[in-house]
């Protein structure tokens, strides 16, 4: 099983960026699916997840209007729609399965390897 996560780049002060990560080894369905950030000298915090079917999602409140999670199942994968970005959402960003709820997350087994976002003019 393994996750990959991309996307990531340089990007101006509200710009935007979309987050993939791509699922390989078993059927994406079948697990929810978090991303998690953690930032230089900061512990990692969770920004999203969505459930293995979709219909929960999950936001912290530093992104809640400005970022979209999202999933296609045929292909795998699960997005990470970044707009407004700022410079403290500068971070390498993970994806991780996990069981997500409307109101949080827990269980993280798989991490893929991170993407980094750095936010800067």
């Amino acid at each position: 099983l393994q996750l990959q996560a991309s996307g990531g780049g340089l990007v101006q002060p509200g710009g935007s960026l979309r987050l993939s990560c791509a699922a390989s080894g078993f059927t994406a369905g079948s697990s929810g699916i978090g991303w998690f950030r953690q930032a230089p000298g900061k512990e990692r915090e969770g920004v999203s997840c969505i459930s293995s079917s979709g219909s929960a999602t999950y936001y912290s409140n530093s992104v809640k209007g400005r970022f979209t999670i999202s999933r296609d199942n045929h292909k795998n994968t699960v997005y990470l729609q970044m707009n407004n970005l700022k410079p403290e959402d500068t971070a390498v960003y993970y994806c991780a399965t996990l069981t997500c709820w409307r109101t949080g997350y827990y269980g993280m087994d798989y991490w893929g390897k991170g993407t980094l976002v750095t936010v800067s003019s």
